[in-house]
């Protein structure tokens, strides 16, 4: 309505047109009126003087004054103002009522809703001339509105009835009916009265295609349309033909929900224009050769290998030369490196064609080869890249990089924006200048996985943008074998992008110009508003899901039409000769090239005796690993002058700002953090703030993200101090410790767990010299990012050998508040550590560190601040990167017992794996009686019933601080020094949860030193060359004598469960005392 207002405003002037009626009310006028003739003011534009002032009409005046006037008039016509003078002679002269009135001539510029009526003019034709003088048919008006209603409906509703399905037999959208608006023929003029404006303005624009004589009609083209080019005015004919070329073609665009006038004129400029899809033919040839490059990868693997997977392109080979016009047009504009995530369908041709990874890498992972390094490895189409060449299109150098992913769809797409985030960090790229973001998705995946809506919802937050994504969907109109209409309920598999106002782009596979014209568009959209944007290249699949699935069991009519459909390349090529811009013989020869360089690469790949992992790193860390002793770790002590340093920053308000107003309870906070540093103490918080200044004054950059971080779930972190009185004045101590420290970035995050973990994974794969942590809100909601933990973090360095550091926070411990927030789930993650129970590795110096290196990753539960302190450092000592996997406390954070001293954190001091008994009982250890073992907050309930009960003497407690891998040297001597004991292993989780079923046989192998199970042989590869990782040939069994009798260790703690805790504080309460009594009975 406000744009059709728009309309009229700008065609007459409204208050001598509408009687009675406010301009603000001309639609309901406007709707009453049928056949009206209107009287049009225009303001003539002549110079006059007026003696007189003009005088308001009617402004409140009496019939009787009015009639005075009259008397006046007929008296003296001079006698009275020109204004009466002339409203008493058209009144005189017949004139309707309400028409009699003209204004007087003015030397002002026309006003509001006013325009000269000269402009009108060469609009209303021979029918119009008497306008000028007074009256014009109202029909003038509406059939302009009627026209503006036909061009937003085109490019509103146009993309429905585009012709986007190259097969032709479905409609993109699921529904075959075509939108009324852009139907002439579908309405009922004068069956039925119009009750709405559209339905009005519909009845409008159907009388008009009635009558040839108005299809040939001129009309003046509002600001909202470029299909005129330099022309103001089209014939209606015109009109309609450029808007069908622009919006109903081969190209369908949704865009008119953007919420900015701006950025929708740039996409109608973008496409209305008239030539702007004109290419030159030096352009075609190159879609042509990069068509048959795509096309001829995948001939080429299904002749050599035909019997094995590999989710080849056919039906969609027009993405190869997609990807190349989005990355030549972006390296135009100034990016210089692109991160990519994909699925697995046509990652081979992009790494072939796109990244240019040499084809005999590629060739030698279909034959059946040892690999020359360690880990496991993974198939060929979830594997990922990096590369540095030349684009020889702009002549510019280009980073890609290929995020290697698991079979879940999707699941690459948040850690390809951490990582593409990361990267924009460390070069200062603050807008997305130079580093952007590539995504690939098919269209079931892409409207089926909740996690393409948690990535979409991070585009925009401070903290994680990317400055825009180009989203390519390589939409086969099936998933697997279901049909679209059963696998979503909106029209558009894109649907999800409208979320963010991103713009999505449909187009038919079969017109590579087309496609290259949205992926231009995109590219540009990308590089000047720094948002998302989707292409949705509407193609299919020629062979199953892979190539030795049978399609025709589930899709018979698709296949049998995709059977007798020709190839694009065929189709292209066929174009381009009949267009002269190539020969039959040129078209023979780039082919033949083509097929001459994979039937070399081929050769050469025969003659490879092995495949090499580290090929297919897809986040190389240059010089990291060089020159380091791969099994030294540096010291994570530190100075007390620093722990005093960071301590008096982070309990101190914002210096120089007396006017920063903090919170109360925040002042408290502070002021017993300034308490705790004179003290020379520390609780979890100032532990966990001095690791991170500490690593800050070494120039590492720190990111702490998750749910409520800034604060901390439960107020003790405080790392963000807001003014009380001032909205988004803040002050971050840890970002002001010291003039050249590292970055330290605290951000609180979505609310969501899968998008967010894999987003600081990606980060953490970026950078080795950086310190990425997340932190769940309750240590179970991790659970909604199993996916990230299980396919990337606890797999990925065996699959992929890419390293990460990434350290996950997890709120754990049972504390009577129900079963959602006490378990995070502890017993999965050591489910999946990579260490061998039966096996005891040997004995030495590096015993600890080695551990480290061999093992997935490392799992632990502190029970001191020094602890959590030393963990954390220990993350970017290390000589190599693995994922830490932390068990938070809650309780503790103001346990008054969980509290270290400096003495703990200062040089020489080191993280404890095993933290001794340090009471009566380690002072007379023969006499011990039970010897506890327990990891985590149990320890402080532990110490305190034995307190009460005066067992110090005859029970000894010990705590396992780090649980995986498992220290195995210090259990032995732990279990050696108190050789008269029991042994108990007492958790607060229930028995088939927490530590219990990851330690019990490892206590087993500890205790009778065995070492007669040797693990796997590993093979003198990459990283065994670069740590050391062989296995010591040297080793011997360590078999206690026949005569011992090998001790055993007993369990203490709740029955086995299938709820992680009891949801009623009596009966945890009543579980709690019972798990006291058995581990303090003796």
């Amino acid at each position: 309505m406000y744009r059709a207002r728009t309309v009229l405003t700008n065609l007459v002037p409204l208050a001598s047109l509408i009687p009675r009626a406010a301009p603000d009310r001309f639609a309901s006028w406007i709707l009453k009126s049928d056949h009206i003739l209107c009287s049009i003011t225009g303001t003539d534009i002549r110079h006059y003087s007026s003696s007189v002032a003009t005088e308001p009409f009617l402004n409140g005046s009496s019939s009787a004054y009015v009639e005075e006037m009259y008397n006046a008039w007929l008296a003296d016509p001079k006698s009275v103002h020109v204004s009466w003078d002339s409203f008493f002679r058209n009144s005189s002269a017949g004139a309707a009522p309400g028409q009699a009135y003209q204004a007087p001539p003015s030397l002002a510029e026309p006003g509001r809703n006013q325009l000269p009526i000269t402009s009108l003019a060469p609009l209303l034709g021979a029918a119009g001339a008497p306008a000028l003088g007074g009256q014009v048919n109202e029909k003038v008006i509406d059939d302009h509105l009627a026209v503006q209603a036909i061009i937003r409906s085109y490019q509103i509703r146009g993309h429905h009835i585009a012709k986007l399905d190259p097969l032709g037999i479905s409609s993109a959208d699921l529904d075959d009916k075509h939108p009324p608006e852009l139907l002439y023929s579908h309405y009922s003029f004068g069956k039925r009265p119009s009750t709405t404006y559209s339905q009005h303005l519909q009845q409008k624009v159907a009388s008009m295609m009635e009558q040839e004589g108005d299809m040939d009609r001129v009309f003046k083209l509002p600001s909202t349309t470029f299909i005129g080019g330099k022309e103001k005015a089209l014939s209606l004919r015109e009109i309609l033909s450029r808007l069908e070329n622009a919006y109903c073609r081969h190209i369908g665009v949704e865009f008119m929900f953007i919420n900015s006038l701006e950025q929708c004129n740039w996409i109608r400029q973008k496409l209305e224009t008239p030539g702007v899809m004109e290419i030159s033919s030096e352009e075609k040839r190159l879609i042509l050769a990069r068509l048959t490059r795509a096309t001829g990868f995948e001939a080429f693997l299904a002749r050599k290998w035909s019997s094995e997977k590999r989710f080849g392109l056919e039906g969609c080979e027009i993405l190869i030369p997609a990807m190349k016009a989005v990355i030549d047009k972006s390296t135009e504009l100034g990016v210089e490196s692109i991160v990519m995530g994909m699925p697995h369908r046509g990652r081979l041709n992009v790494l072939a064609n796109v990244c240019r990874k040499p084809l005999e890498q590629i060739f030698t992972q279909f034959a059946a080869l040892e690999a020359a390094d360690d880990g496991s490895g993974d198939v060929k189409y979830h594997l990922g890249t990096y590369i540095e060449r030349l684009n020889r299109v702009t002549n510019k150098n280009i980073r890609l990089a290929v995020v290697a992913n698991p079979s879940h769809l999707e699941a690459v797409d948040p850690i390809v924006q951490g990582k593409t985030r990361a990267e924009q960090f460390y070069r200062g790229d603050g807008e997305g200048k130079k580093v952007m973001s590539l995504l690939l998705h098919g269209d079931a995946a892409f409207c089926g996985q909740g996690i393409v809506y948690e990535t979409f919802h991070l585009s925009d937050l401070p903290d994680y943008t990317t400055h825009g994504t180009i989203h390519i969907v390589v939409n086969n109109q099936i998933g697997f074998t279901t049909d679209p209409r059963h696998s979503r309920s909106s029209p558009y598999c894109t649907d999800v992008a409208r979320v963010v106002n991103a713009p999505i782009f449909h187009v038919n596979s079969d017109d590579p110009e087309a496609v290259m014209h949205v992926c231009k568009i995109a590219a540009e959209w990308r590089a000047t508003f720094h948002k998302d944007v989707v292409i949705d290249i509407v193609s299919y699949r020629r062979n199953g899901h892979n190539e030795i699935d049978e399609p025709m069991f589930t899709q018979p009519l698709m296949y049998r039409k995709i059977k007798t459909t020709p190839h694009v390349l065929d189709k292209y090529s066929k174009r381009l000769i009949e267009e002269g811009v190539v020969t039959t013989e040129e078209v023979k020869d780039v082919r033949d090239k083509y097929e001459k360089i994979c039937e070399e690469s081929y050769l050469n790949a025969r003659k490879e005796t092995h495949i090499k992992y580290k090929d297919w790193l897809d986040s190389p860390w240059s010089g990291f690993f060089e020159g380091k002793d791969p099994l030294k770790v540096s010291p994570t002590g530190v100075k007390e002058d620093t722990l005093v340093h960071i301590g008096k920053r982070m309990s101190s308000p914002p210096p120089n700002a007396a006017e920063f107003v903090i919170h109360k309870g925040i002042e408290r906070i502070l002021r017993s953090r300034m308490e705790m540093v004179e003290s020379r103490t520390v609780d979890w918080a100032l532990g966990e703030g001095m690791a991170f200044g500490s690593l800050l004054k070494e120039g590492i950059h720190v990111r702490l993200s998750g749910q409520d971080v800034e604060r901390g779930t439960f107020s003790h972190r405080h790392h963000v101090l807001h003014h009380q009185l001032v909205d988004k004045a803040t002050y971050r101590p840890l970002c002001h410790l010291y003039p050249d420290q590292g970055p330290y970035t605290v951000c609180n995050s979505s609310l969501s767990e899968f998008g967010v973990l894999g987003f600081e994974l990606g980060y953490s794969m970026t950078n080795p010299n950086a310190l990425v942590c997340w932190e769940a809100q309750f240590g179970d909601f991790n659970n909604t990012a199993q996916c990230i933990i299980d396919q990337f973090i606890s797999s990925g360095q065996a699959k992929w050998v890419r390293q990460s550091g990434l350290v996950m926070l997890n709120p754990h411990g049972l504390e009577g508040m129900g079963p959602e927030h006490s378990s995070a789930r502890l017993e999965r993650f050591l489910q999946m550590s990579s260490d061998d129970p039966d096996y005891f590795p040997p004995e030495s110096e590096e015993f600890a560190v080695r551990q480290l290196h061999d093992i997935n990753w490392i799992v632990a539960n502190c029970s001191t601040p020094a602890n959590y302190f030393h963990i954390l450092r220990r993350q970017i000592a290390l000589p190599f990167r693995k994922p830490l996997i932390l068990m938070t406390p809650k309780s503790l954070l103001r346990h008054p017992e969980a509290k270290s001293s400096f003495d703990e954190m200062t040089e020489n001091t080191q993280f404890l794996r095993v933290i001794p008994d340090q009471g009566p009982a380690s002072q007379n250890p023969s006499s011990v009686k039970k010897l506890l073992f327990c990891t985590g907050k149990v320890y402080y309930d532990l110490k305190k019933a034995r307190e009460e009960r005066k067992l110090e003497g005859d029970i000894a407690i010990s705590r396992v601080e780090q649980i995986s891998p498992f220290p195995y040297d210090l259990i032995k001597k732990e279990c050696a020094k108190y050789s008269n004991a029991s042994l108990a292993w007492a958790q607060e989780e229930a028995k088939n949860q927490g530590s219990w079923t990851y330690v019990q046989p490892r206590f087993h192998t500890a205790l009778s030193g065995s070492r007669d199970v040797r693990p796997p042989i590993q093979r003198e590869g990459f990283f065994n060359k670069l740590f050391g990782g062989k296995s010591d040939d040297n080793a011997t069994s360590q078999l206690d004598s026949p005569n011992t009798k090998p001790r055993i260790i007993s369990y203490v703690g709740r029955p086995t469960a299938a709820s992680p805790a009891t949801g009623s504080k009596m009966q945890h309460l009543k579980e709690l005392n019972a798990l006291l009594d058995d581990a303090l009975s003796l």
